[in-house]
Protein backbone atom coordinates (compact mmCIF):
# COMPACT_ATOMS: atom_id res chain seq x y z
CA UNK A 1 0.00 0.00 0.00
CA UNK A 2 1.39 3.04 -0.91
CA UNK A 3 2.32 5.71 1.90
CA UNK A 4 0.58 8.68 0.54
CA UNK A 5 -2.50 7.30 -0.15
CA UNK A 6 -4.46 10.08 -1.20
CA UNK A 7 -1.43 11.98 -3.17
CA UNK A 8 -4.15 10.88 -5.59
CA UNK A 9 -6.68 12.99 -4.48
CA UNK A 10 -6.69 16.72 -4.73
CA UNK A 11 -7.07 17.50 -1.50
CA UNK A 12 -7.74 21.58 -2.21
CA UNK A 13 -8.86 24.21 0.29
CA UNK A 14 -12.36 23.70 -0.68
CA UNK A 15 -12.89 19.87 0.12
CA UNK A 16 -11.18 20.85 3.25
CA UNK A 17 -13.76 23.63 3.80
CA UNK A 18 -16.80 20.79 2.93
CA UNK A 19 -15.72 18.70 4.85
CA UNK A 20 -15.25 20.91 7.95
CA UNK A 21 -19.06 22.12 7.36
CA UNK A 22 -20.44 18.55 6.75
CA UNK A 23 -19.03 17.74 9.88
CA UNK A 24 -20.80 20.31 11.58
CA UNK A 25 -23.75 20.36 10.17
CA UNK A 26 -23.63 16.04 10.82
CA UNK A 27 -23.17 17.52 14.72
CA UNK A 28 -26.34 20.58 14.83
CA UNK A 29 -28.55 17.13 13.33
CA UNK A 30 -27.63 14.57 15.56
CA UNK A 31 -27.92 17.13 18.45
CA UNK A 32 -31.24 18.30 17.46
CA UNK A 33 -32.08 14.84 17.20
CA UNK A 34 -30.97 13.36 20.42
CA UNK A 35 -32.45 16.26 22.12
CA UNK A 36 -36.33 15.93 20.68
CA UNK A 37 -38.17 12.93 22.18
CA UNK A 38 -39.73 11.72 18.90
CA UNK A 39 -36.80 11.80 16.68
CA UNK A 40 -34.27 10.46 19.53
CA UNK A 41 -34.91 6.84 19.13
CA UNK A 42 -34.04 6.93 15.21
CA UNK A 43 -30.61 9.25 16.28
CA UNK A 44 -29.78 6.77 19.07
CA UNK A 45 -30.09 3.66 16.59
CA UNK A 46 -27.75 5.60 14.03
CA UNK A 47 -25.47 6.71 16.48
CA UNK A 48 -22.82 4.32 15.72
CA UNK A 49 -23.10 4.95 11.76
CA UNK A 50 -21.98 8.67 12.60
CA UNK A 51 -18.94 7.30 14.78
CA UNK A 52 -17.94 4.95 11.44
CA UNK A 53 -18.28 8.26 8.92
CA UNK A 54 -17.10 10.88 10.68
CA UNK A 55 -14.25 7.96 10.81
CA UNK A 56 -14.08 7.62 7.61
CA UNK A 57 -13.99 11.39 6.83
CA UNK A 58 -11.63 11.81 8.90
CA UNK A 59 -8.75 8.94 7.34
CA UNK A 60 -9.84 10.32 4.05
CA UNK A 61 -7.71 13.69 5.09
CA UNK A 62 -4.86 11.57 6.49
CA UNK A 63 -2.09 10.69 4.52
CA UNK A 64 -0.04 8.20 5.65
CA UNK A 65 -1.03 4.82 5.76
CA UNK A 66 2.14 2.90 5.90
CA UNK A 67 2.40 0.27 8.82
CA UNK A 68 3.30 2.15 10.91
CA UNK A 69 0.33 4.25 10.95
CA UNK A 70 -1.62 0.53 10.43
CA UNK A 71 0.33 -0.76 13.64
CA UNK A 72 -0.64 2.44 15.56
CA UNK A 73 -4.51 1.80 14.34
CA UNK A 74 -4.62 -1.85 15.60
CA UNK A 75 -2.77 -1.22 18.60
CA UNK A 76 -5.49 1.95 19.75
CA UNK A 77 -8.29 -0.42 18.91
CA UNK A 78 -6.84 -3.72 20.58
CA UNK A 79 -5.32 -1.37 23.43
CA UNK A 80 -9.14 0.06 23.91
CA UNK A 81 -10.96 -2.92 23.83
CA UNK A 82 -9.29 -5.14 25.62
CA UNK A 83 -9.37 -2.72 28.84
CA UNK A 84 -13.11 -2.34 28.18
CA UNK A 85 -13.76 -5.83 28.10
CA UNK A 86 -11.73 -6.15 31.32
CA UNK A 87 -13.54 -2.80 32.44
CA UNK A 88 -16.82 -4.86 31.85
CA UNK A 89 -16.30 -8.06 32.79
CA UNK A 90 -14.71 -7.65 36.42
CA UNK A 91 -15.55 -3.70 37.39
CA UNK A 92 -11.75 -3.35 37.89
CA UNK A 93 -10.84 -0.53 35.98
CA UNK A 94 -13.52 1.71 35.45
CA UNK A 95 -16.10 0.67 38.34
CA UNK A 96 -19.00 -1.36 37.75
CA UNK A 97 -20.95 -0.85 34.21
CA UNK A 98 -22.25 -2.18 30.86
CA UNK A 99 -22.83 -1.69 27.67
CA UNK A 100 -26.45 -1.62 25.71
CA UNK A 101 -26.96 -2.88 22.39
CA UNK A 102 -27.13 0.78 21.29
CA UNK A 103 -23.50 0.88 19.70
CA UNK A 104 -23.74 -2.09 17.48
CA UNK A 105 -21.75 -5.63 17.80
CA UNK A 106 -20.53 -5.81 21.17
CA UNK A 107 -17.69 -8.40 21.49
CA UNK A 108 -17.47 -10.05 25.07
CA UNK A 109 -19.79 -7.08 26.40
CA UNK A 110 -18.50 -3.89 24.46
CA UNK A 111 -19.10 -2.92 21.19
CA UNK A 112 -16.72 -2.79 18.38
CA UNK A 113 -17.72 0.75 17.81
CA UNK A 114 -16.03 2.02 21.39
CA UNK A 115 -12.63 -0.17 20.04
CA UNK A 116 -13.02 2.85 17.58
CA UNK A 117 -13.67 5.25 19.29
CA UNK A 118 -10.06 4.88 21.42
CA UNK A 119 -8.67 5.47 18.43
CA UNK A 120 -10.59 8.53 17.06
CA UNK A 121 -10.25 10.10 20.02
CA UNK A 122 -6.40 9.96 20.61
CA UNK A 123 -5.80 10.31 16.62
CA UNK A 124 -7.78 14.14 17.42
CA UNK A 125 -6.28 14.88 20.74
CA UNK A 126 -2.88 13.60 19.55
CA UNK A 127 -2.90 16.04 16.71
CA UNK A 128 -3.84 18.91 18.36
CA UNK A 129 -0.46 19.08 19.82
CA UNK A 130 1.39 17.19 17.33
CA UNK A 131 3.38 20.39 16.04
CA UNK A 132 2.39 22.83 19.34
CA UNK A 133 4.51 20.94 21.75
CA UNK A 134 7.83 19.08 21.10
CA UNK A 135 8.06 17.21 24.11
CA UNK A 136 6.36 13.55 23.65
CA UNK A 137 5.63 13.21 27.90
CA UNK A 138 4.20 16.77 28.20
CA UNK A 139 1.82 16.27 24.52
CA UNK A 140 0.81 12.94 25.63
CA UNK A 141 -0.03 14.55 29.48
CA UNK A 142 -1.98 16.90 28.09
CA UNK A 143 -4.03 15.05 24.94
CA UNK A 144 -4.80 12.70 27.45
CA UNK A 145 -6.04 15.71 29.84
CA UNK A 146 -8.19 16.95 26.58
CA UNK A 147 -9.67 13.29 26.79
CA UNK A 148 -10.87 13.23 30.22
CA UNK A 149 -12.79 16.31 29.89
CA UNK A 150 -14.36 15.03 27.10
CA UNK A 151 -15.76 12.02 28.92
CA UNK A 152 -16.73 14.44 31.62
CA UNK A 153 -19.75 15.51 29.32
CA UNK A 154 -19.70 11.97 27.16
CA UNK A 155 -20.42 10.06 30.62
CA UNK A 156 -23.57 12.04 31.70
CA UNK A 157 -25.03 11.99 27.50
CA UNK A 158 -24.28 8.21 27.27
CA UNK A 159 -26.05 7.12 30.28
CA UNK A 160 -28.97 9.30 29.66
CA UNK A 161 -29.32 7.87 26.11
CA UNK A 162 -28.84 4.31 27.09
CA UNK A 163 -25.01 3.64 25.77
CA UNK A 164 -24.26 2.18 28.59
CA UNK A 165 -25.24 1.98 32.59
CA UNK A 166 -23.47 2.49 35.66
CA UNK A 167 -24.32 -0.16 38.52
CA UNK A 168 -23.40 1.94 41.17
CA UNK A 169 -24.61 5.18 42.56
CA UNK A 170 -22.26 7.43 40.77
CA UNK A 171 -19.58 7.28 38.31
CA UNK A 172 -16.34 6.54 40.16
CA UNK A 173 -13.41 8.65 40.32
CA UNK A 174 -11.67 5.53 38.97
CA UNK A 175 -13.64 5.90 35.38
CA UNK A 176 -11.62 9.27 35.14
CA UNK A 177 -8.13 7.69 36.63
CA UNK A 178 -8.03 5.17 34.18
CA UNK A 179 -9.66 6.57 30.99
CA UNK A 180 -6.77 9.40 31.63
CA UNK A 181 -3.80 6.37 32.12
CA UNK A 182 -4.77 3.90 29.07
CA UNK A 183 -4.90 7.44 27.16
CA UNK A 184 -1.71 8.06 28.11
CA UNK A 185 -0.45 4.84 26.86
CA UNK A 186 -1.78 5.22 23.47
CA UNK A 187 -0.87 8.71 23.14
CA UNK A 188 2.31 7.98 24.19
CA UNK A 189 2.58 5.20 21.15
CA UNK A 190 1.25 7.72 18.75
CA UNK A 191 3.87 10.18 19.14
CA UNK A 192 6.75 7.79 19.04
CA UNK A 193 5.19 6.04 15.96
CA UNK A 194 6.51 7.54 12.12
CA UNK A 195 3.80 8.20 10.52
CA UNK A 196 2.92 11.75 8.87
CA UNK A 197 0.17 12.74 11.24
CA UNK A 198 -0.77 15.97 9.42
CA UNK A 199 -5.00 16.36 9.22
CA UNK A 200 -6.80 19.47 8.56
CA UNK A 201 -10.01 18.28 10.46
CA UNK A 202 -8.35 17.57 13.79
CA UNK A 203 -9.58 20.68 15.50
CA UNK A 204 -12.71 20.90 13.76
CA UNK A 205 -13.81 17.23 14.26
CA UNK A 206 -12.56 17.56 18.69
CA UNK A 207 -14.52 20.66 19.40
CA UNK A 208 -17.62 19.36 17.42
CA UNK A 209 -17.29 16.89 19.56
CA UNK A 210 -17.04 18.47 22.94
CA UNK A 211 -19.86 21.26 21.79
CA UNK A 212 -21.98 17.82 20.61
CA UNK A 213 -21.84 16.39 24.11
CA UNK A 214 -21.54 19.48 26.36
CA UNK A 215 -24.14 20.72 25.01
CA UNK A 216 -26.67 17.29 25.18
CA UNK A 217 -25.28 16.84 28.86
CA UNK A 218 -26.89 20.58 29.67
CA UNK A 219 -29.82 19.81 27.45
CA UNK A 220 -31.08 16.01 28.36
Amino acid sequence: MPKNINSFLSLKPEKTLIAKIFITILHIVGLLGLYWEQSRPLFQLITPFHLIVVTGILLYFHRDFSRSFIGFLSFAFMVGMSTEIIGVNTGLLFGDYSYSSVMGIRIFGVPLTIGLNWFLLVYLTGGIFQNMIKNDLIAAVLASILMVILDLNLEIVAVELNFWQWHQESIPLLNYVTWFLVAFIIQMVYRKASFEKENPLHLTLFFNLLFFFAILAMLL
